[in-house]
This record gives structure tokens, C-alpha cells and sequence, in this order.
């Protein structure tokens, strides 16, 4: 009887990591899509940041479908960079934002002044 709950137990686990894998592999086609045809900057950050949780989820799955637990370290190293990188590109979206209000506000302010010169 017991024997038969084990195997009955890994039978689910095979078939919940399967099927974990393929729903992981389609999230990871989506968000790829997203990254080449996304419209603006933001929304490639944004599938970028999720293209890396999906990973993320990927590999734990493989850890669990292995037994292999080092897997879990791969997948929280790549975690924290993934954040981190989240982080840089938010910073470089923010400073370009900056940048671009700067430089209309100079072509604003030559233009008035180029208006009101004799």
C-alpha cells in the first residue's frame, strides 16, 4: 500500500512539473514576443522583468523534477540580478525622461527668446 502512494506520488509530480514546464515555455514565447514588438521602452522593461521570473519559475521546476537543489541557487542568483537589472533600466527610462523635459525646456526657452529679440 505504501509503496503504491509513492509511485502514485511521483507519477503527479512528473506530470504537475510537465505540465509546469510547458506552461512556463509558453510564458516564455509570449513575453519574448512582447519584448521585440513592445511599443515603448517601459513595456520591454516590464517583459524583460517578467521574462526573468518566468526563467526563474523554469528552472525551480527543473530542481523539483530533478532532485538537483542546486538548481535553487541558479534561480535566486538570477533572481537578484534580474531585479537589479529592473532596477538600472527604470533609473536609465527615469534619467532619460529627465533629460528629454531639459531639452524641451531649452528649445522652449530660445524659441521665446528668439521671439521677443528686436
Amino acid at each position: 500500500m505504501i509503496a503504491t502512494d509513492a509511485i502514485d506520488l511521483a507519477l503527479f509530480l512528473r506530470i504537475a512539473t510537465g505540465i509546469a514546464l510547458v506552461l512556463f515555455s509558453a510564458a516564455f514565447v509570449l513575453m519574448v514576443v512582447r519584448i521585440v514588438r513592445g511599443p515603448t521602452l517601459p513595456d520591454r522593461i516590464i517583459a524583460l522583468d517578467m521574462l526573468v521570473a518566468a526563467v526563474v519559475g523554469f528552472i525551480a521546476t527543473i530542481a523539483v523534477r530533478t532532485g538537483q537543489m542546486l538548481y535553487v541557487d541558479v534561480a535566486i542568483s538570477l533572481a537578484l540580478v534580474g531585479f537589479l537589472s529592473t532596477v538600472a533600466f527604470a533609473r536609465f527610462v527615469l534619467a532619460r525622461g529627465r533629460s528629454r523635459e531639459a531639452g524641451d525646456a531649452d528649445t522652449a526657452g530660445a524659441a521665446a527668446q528668439k521671439e521677443t529679440a528686436p
